[in-house]
């Protein structure tokens, strides 16, 4: 085993570690790793884009950032959206623009502060008479004059006022601050009273002996008389003018007011707070590489089981001052667990409020009407998941318009699908159902039916179209990729974003009622990058152990003019709940071009949407229940039998490779896979469970003190001990990574350390955080995993008997 001074001066950067930390990294690249670079590989020579890991970590400055943020003026002429083209520099921000809703050349708008654009683009409530909009800008609220474009300024003051909208008599109810205020014919009253503290006790009656002094003194004394009047007529005052004020509402002291949900006419309100957790502690984070050249603690979170905030919701009649708790549990429920409320809004009469709630141990969700005069609940629907229940369109609830009908979206089929329900609990229906998704969902202004997109006809693609109240769906949309939209104000024109798997997103607009011939507004690469041949991998799918057929993307060598040499690479994507294999743009943009990359030197690819990723149900979502590292790395290692059964892949010879949750599980992978991985690259990697936040681990492996088995098995640094001497790992980490934090992979490298373990190494990155941002950041870390790969399964026997491969470049 060679020791770190050994390695450090015998090889430099080039990273080949016995075990340990690479401090090497602090040192400046050598020629042979500035070669390792700029490699280029022989299949992808001679073309405009070069394929370079320097060039292709350069992202931003080829494919720009895709148009985002698209808001139609209110007279439906323009439409204006966030956009940064490809050419420009990799840290330029998006920028605002805007082009006519006919099509034409979008423009730069120079004066983002303009108020009129502000007052256009805005949205904000409409009034009853289609006349005018309410909008919030700059912490003050503005009513818009929706046929002249001019904007009036209605508040002026230092409180942040949101939340405007008309009232039903022609009054403008919002919020200022943590109460709700009426403005009516030119007198601002406030509706609310809540303040925080406990309410005062009321003055104790006086006892006789104090009763004939004060009396004493009245009879005796004028002045006294005279200043006992003006007291009385105070009084009477404060009383009168407090009879328009709602009698106050007090929230305990350390309870922060997060919501307030009023019925229309104001008369009821649903009042949203949370408790922070008391005696947790948080973790902190060093930042090493500041301004003022001290090291800097970022106080960041607490770890999952540390008790988290409470949730509570009250029912509020200002005018009388009755306070009902409202609480989420059902009336039936037997369980330990508590359950956190909130309001999802009223009904257009204001008799009844929407309210949702889960409980806390997150295995049920239930749905209630409130009668915003008794409080009292009525179950509309409910649902039981013993892992965990979510879904890709969770605030996807509301009221029809001029009803009592509730539309929401449930997961009870197995896959997200839009349900009616009455107020009083009858006529539950289904407006969609299938084995695939719905991903959004809009009640459109019209208020005659919704705006929808689904993944129906396949989980590749994602389509939008109109979904009415009797279950009709209408797509505008075919083919292949995904498209998102919005519409203008009156529906007759949408802003469309199209992309597929070798292109970005880019703008299209249209009418709505002929959507097939749109037109293209924006194009974002450079020239340079759409020159070259960028594939829009095969979907495949293997047969896993347990019969599920599991999804995949591949990148074949022959496909970029490479020849394969043997050797596969499996990338595992991030966040668990998420989707890779599809026919639109990755969010992985670096990784797709360096498979390119890969593919080209010989090694095929590929890339799995394994269990827990997104698009595929709520079984495949909680699949991974109380084990991560169970069937999402299951599904790995079939796809590793796969690659070798179809595509002529030498099992001695596979790498495995992911960030952050893709991380976990290549070091899961190293750990317990047996022999099916030679090496790996672990990018920001989970190293313990324990140690990562509450809202995502609670879910999946419950609270660690309740739990340990889930945790001890599903966390990688309980397993260190398996990796084997013939095995290889690069691990990566951001110092700077709030989410993720340093400490769990230093924690993980003690261990390796106190282990023996060899043929390991750990390069870290001083200014990156959990999403690189720095070009040379990610150049080092894809050039460290591309020389793994080279090393370690290029060829065969290429690390028998701790003989290296040559790697490219030197």
């Amino acid at each position: 085993m060679r020791t770190m001074i050994e390695t450090v001066r015998g090889r430099g950067v080039r990273g080949w570690f016995g075990g340990g930390i690479a401090l090497a990294l602090l040192a400046a690249p050598t020629l042979a790793a500035q070669q390792t670079a700029d490699f280029v590989p022989e299949a992808a020579r001679g073309q405009d884009f070069e394929l370079s890991i320097r060039n292709i970590m350069r992202g931003p400055e080829h494919v720009g950032s895709a148009p985002s943020g698209m808001r139609f003026s209110d007279d439906g002429d323009w439409i204006y959206f966030s956009w940064k083209p490809g050419g420009e520099e990799w840290d330029a921000p998006s920028r605002r623009y805007r082009v006519r809703s006919s099509g034409g050349e979008p423009e730069l708008v120079e004066d983002t502060d303009d108020l009129s654009i502000v007052w256009t683009t805005t949205p904000g409530d409409i009034s009853f008479d289609g006349r005018r909009k309410l909008i919030t800008a700059d912490g003050d609220l503005w009513e818009v004059d929706l046929r002249s474009g001019a904007g009036t300024r209605l508040t002026e003051t230092q409180q942040n006022e949101n939340s405007a909208r008309y009232t039903p008599s022609g009054g403008i109810l919002y919020r200022s601050g943590s109460n709700l205020f009426l403005m009516e014919s030119g007198r601002i009253r406030q509706l609310t009273d809540i303040r925080s503290g406990d309410a005062p006790r009321p003055d104790a009656e006086p006892d006789d002996f104090d009763r004939f002094l004060q009396e004493q003194q009245i009879e005796l004394f004028e002045h006294i008389r005279r200043q006992v009047e003006r007291e009385e007529e105070e009084r009477a005052e404060e009383e009168a003018e407090a009879a328009e004020v709602a009698d106050p509402l007090y929230v305990p002291q350390g309870e922060n007011v997060a919501f307030l949900d009023a019925s229309p006419d104001g008369r009821h309100v649903l009042v949203a707070s949370f408790v922070p957790a008391r005696g947790t502690r948080r973790t902190m984070v060093p930042d090493w590489v500041t301004p003022s050249g001290f090291t800097e603690e970022l106080t960041v979170r607490t770890k999952v089981g540390d008790d988290p905030s409470t949730q509570k919701l009250r029912l509020y009649h200002p005018e009388t001052g009755n306070v009902i708790e409202m609480g989420g549990t059902p009336d039936d429920y037997e369980g330990e667990s508590t359950f956190s409320v909130q309001p999802r809004g009223w009904n257009e009469a204001g008799t009844h409020a929407l309210m949702r709630a889960r409980s806390d141990d997150d295995t049920e969700w239930v749905l209630y009407a409130v009668d915003g005069a008794t409080g009292e609940r009525t179950l509309l629907d409910r649902l039981y998941d013993e892992a965990w229940v979510a879904g890709p369109c969770g605030f996807c609830h509301g009221w029809l318009p001029e009803s009592n009908t509730v539309y929401y979206v449930s997961e009870e089929s197995g896959y997200a699908h839009v349900y009616l329900v009455e107020a009083d609990g009858t006529g539950k229906r289904a407006l969609t159902s299938g084995e695939w998704e719905v991903l959004q969902l809009q009640l459109r202004e019209d208020e005659e039916r919704f705006f929808i997109r689904t993944n129906e006809g396949s989980p590749h693609n994602q389509h939008i179209g109109f979904l009415s109240f009797d279950g009709e769906l209408e797509y505008l949309t075919e083919g292949e990729g995904r498209y998102s939209a919005t519409l203008s104000r009156d529906g007759e024109r949408i802003a469309i974003t199209h992309d597929v798997a070798n292109r970005p997103a880019e703008l299209y607009v249209a009418e709505t009622d002929d959507v097939e011939d749109r037109v293209q507004v924006t194009d974002t690469p450079t020239e340079e990058w759409k020159s070259f041949g960028w594939l829009q991998p095969e979907i495949v799918r293997f047969a896993a152990d347990d019969g599920a057929m599991v999804p995949a993307r591949i990148y074949r060598p022959e496909q970029v003019g490479g020849t394969s040499n043997g050797a596969a690479v499996i990338f595992v994507h991030g966040a668990g709940y998420l989707q890779n294999v599809h026919n639109w743009w990755s969010s992985y943009y670096r990784e797709y071009m360096f498979h390119h990359l890969l593919a080209a030197q010989g090694y095929t690819v590929l890339d799995i949407d394994y269990r827990a990723s997104a698009g595929y149900g709520s079984a495949w979502r909680t699949g991974i229940y109380r084990f991560m590292g169970g069937k999402d790395l299951s599904d790995q290692v079939d796809g590793a039998e796969w690659l070798v059964a179809n595509e002529g892949i030498d099992p001695e010879r596979i790498g495995i490779y992911g960030g952050s949750y893709g991380g976990f599980i290549t070091l899961m992978a190293l750990f317990t896979a047996e022999d099916t991985f030679k090496s790996g690259a672990a990018l920001r990697s989970v190293t313990d469970w324990p140690h990562y936040n509450d809202g995502y681990t609670s879910n999946i492996l419950n609270d660690p003190a309740e739990d340990p088995e889930a945790h001890r098995r599903s966390s990688p640094i309980y397993h260190a001990e398996n990796f084997r001497d013939d095995q290889h790992l690069v691990m990566l980490h951001g110092l700077v990574d709030t989410n993720v934090q340093p400490s769990d992979v230093i924690r993980l490298a003690q261990r390796l350390i106190e282990l023996g373990k060899e043929n390991w190494e750990l390069a870290v990155y001083p200014v990156e955080g959990h999403g690189f941002v720095e070009p040379t950041s990610w150049t080092d870390e894809y050039r460290r995993i591309f020389e793994l790969f080279e090393r370690t399964i290029s060829r065969p026997g290429c690390t028998e008997g701790g003989a290296m491969c040559e790697v490219p470049g030197r």
